[in-house]
């Protein structure tokens, strides 16, 4: 619950009464009323154990008509329990109310943007939901026969050779399911090539502007890990790259158009560079979005890639997941694809190929998350290869639209060409000409939601301190974008006059500043009832 200084009643818009904090009169007294953000109605809500009381129930349930069954007889005193023990005991209005109102609390893309740099939180189109809820496909189960799945086999065959023409690669596997098992895979396929040919080698190269999870992946794939510097356009340094790439050097993992949103201009000649020494390009390809229907990364290049439906091709992220991370290859990598790959029966039918001698093996239960499949082939259908290549041209366009709009405002610390995000810095704001202490990037990710917006990426990439990273996607109209420029306009002068006012932001949240240490450190993860006694 949150910690309230003294507070007014005004009359809201709609006529209701809400409560305004102090902090929230302060705020309002040097920068005016937010433009999208209002306070919440609900302000505290108690947890459901805490508002539980004993002998309350949801639900009435008739006599029973059957005899009764001695359940120790059944499952043996071990599992037998006389009652529900610490489950919280409510009616059913007070159980419907709370969760609707937690409901109210949460952010989402169907309420607003996410600026995150680098996720690529673009809209998920409900034609997709309505596909996928088809009671064929949802109720599709993986232990059905291939002559009955033809429907699932033809979804996934379709998607595997869309996505194979917008990758330009030449096989496919759907089975990881994120990104970063993709990478894993990718890998694994690199170390299985390698080692076909004799050579044993050590070491994947990685640019400082990767994404963070690129050294996880070598590593758990037993490699060390290199680390490339980025020359001063945020790009591949070619003369450091020659330096570094030698015998023990398997692959280089190359995210494209990188973290700080800047396409890769002489990848070319990275590819040659490490293809001369015998190495491989594996390119990550969470920002893909900024690249379909324009290039293919089979064409400049790449031996290996993964794919993250959830940013590019509009399935769900997170807890609305589960994810996907298809990963496409050339042919020299193919024999050793995760098994089973789909292949088409002599008599045109299709089927599941399992005798692959020189495959990782699996990496995945069953053959994938077959619901992200059916969502993003419906959103590359919707599309059309036009249609495609307008979304990423939208993406491109959003964020030059943000940087022109921001820059000056805050620190540019790469002049490159923006492709389908842009990073900015704190410097302008956290460095005081005054001597007085300034406000970082979390600071000012913090006063953002006072002004309705999710945070952008905070402090990341890594290679940009204090880095503002935003990403728009093709999912925001012009209107929202302004909402979100006026905001960060309006950050940055409150940082010049009233810098105390960003610092202890959030102002209009139930919760205010958090000990994120120890929230990271020693989380808090169940609730514990009264001691017995």
């Amino acid at each position: 619950m949150s910690r309230q200084g003294p507070s007014e009643k005004i009359r809201g818009s709609a006529g209701q009464r809400v409560k305004r904090s102090r902090e929230v009169r302060m705020a309002e007294k040097f920068v005016g009323t937010p433009k999208k953000a209002t306070t919440h109605v609900n302000q505290n809500e108690n947890l459901i154990f805490e508002e539980s009381s004993p002998g309350k129930k949801g639900y009435r349930l008739a006599q029973l008509d059957v005899p009764a069954v001695d359940a120790s007889a059944l499952l043996g005193d071990a599992l037998r329990r006389d009652g529900l023990g610490m489950m919280p005991e409510l009616s059913e209005i007070e159980i419907v109310r709370h969760f609707t109102r937690l409901s109210t609390w949460n952010y989402a893309i169907d309420l607003g943007m996410y600026p995150l740099g680098s996720c690529t939180m673009k809209y998920n189109p409900r034609i997709n939901e309505a596909v996928a809820r088809l009671e064929g496909l949802a109720e599709a189960h993986p232990y059905q026969p291939e002559s009955l799945s033809q429907g699932a086999l033809g979804i996934m065959k379709l998607l595997s050779d869309c996505l194979l023409e917008i990758t330009g690669m030449d096989a496919i596997t759907l089975q990881p399911a994120a990104g970063a098992q993709g990478e894993l895979t990718g890998l694994l396929l690199v170390r299985a090539y390698q080692e076909s040919k004799g050579r044993a080698r050590k070491k994947i190269l990685i640019p400082d502007s990767a994404h963070g999870t690129n050294p996880a992946s070598a590593a758990i794939c037993g490699y060390q890990v290199a680390n490339l510097r980025s020359n001063a356009l945020g790009m591949v340094d070619l003369a450091e790259l020659e330096r570094m790439v030698d015998e023990d050097v398997a692959a280089m993992m190359l995210t494209n158009p990188s973290t700080i949103g800047v396409f890769e201009s002489e990848i070319h000649k990275i590819a040659d560079i490490l293809h001369a020494k015998g190495a491989l390009l594996y390119m990550d390809g969470a920002n893909m979005n900024a690249l379909v229907g324009k290039t293919r990364p089979g064409d400049f290049g790449v031996d290996v890639m993964h794919l993250n439906l959830h940013k590019t091709f509009s399935t769900p992220h997170g807890g609305g997941g589960p994810g996907s991370g298809p990963v496409a290859c050339k042919k020299i990598l193919e024999p050793f694809l995760p098994q089973p790959t789909i292949r088409t029966n002599p008599d045109g039918s299709l089927g599941l190929e399992y005798n692959r001698p020189q495959s990782i093996g699996r990496v995945r239960a069953w053959y994938g998350n077959f619901g992200m499949f059916v969502r993003a082939l419906a959103y590359i259908l919707a599309n059309g290869p036009d249609g495609l290549r307008q979304t990423t041209e939208d993406a491109v366009l959003n964020a030059n639209y943000i940087r022109a709009k921001l820059e000056g405002v805050f620190d540019l610390p790469y002049k490159s060409p923006s492709l389908h995000e842009v990073v900015f810095s704190d410097r302008l704001q956290s460095q005081r000409k005054d001597g007085q202490p300034g406000v970082k990037t979390g600071d000012m990710g913090k006063r953002l939601i006072d002004y309705g917006f999710h945070a952008y990426t905070v402090s990341f990439p890594l290679v940009v301190p204090g880095a503002m990273m935003i990403e728009p996607t093709e999912s925001e109209s012009r209107d929202e974008l302004d909402l979100l420029i006026d905001a960060l306009r309006q950050i940055a002068r409150e940082a010049e006059e009233n810098p105390e006012l960003v610092r202890t932001a959030p102002h209009t949240t139930r919760l205010q500043r958090l000990d994120e240490t120890m929230a990271a450190r020693k989380p808090v993860l169940r609730w514990k009832g009264p001691a017995a006694g």
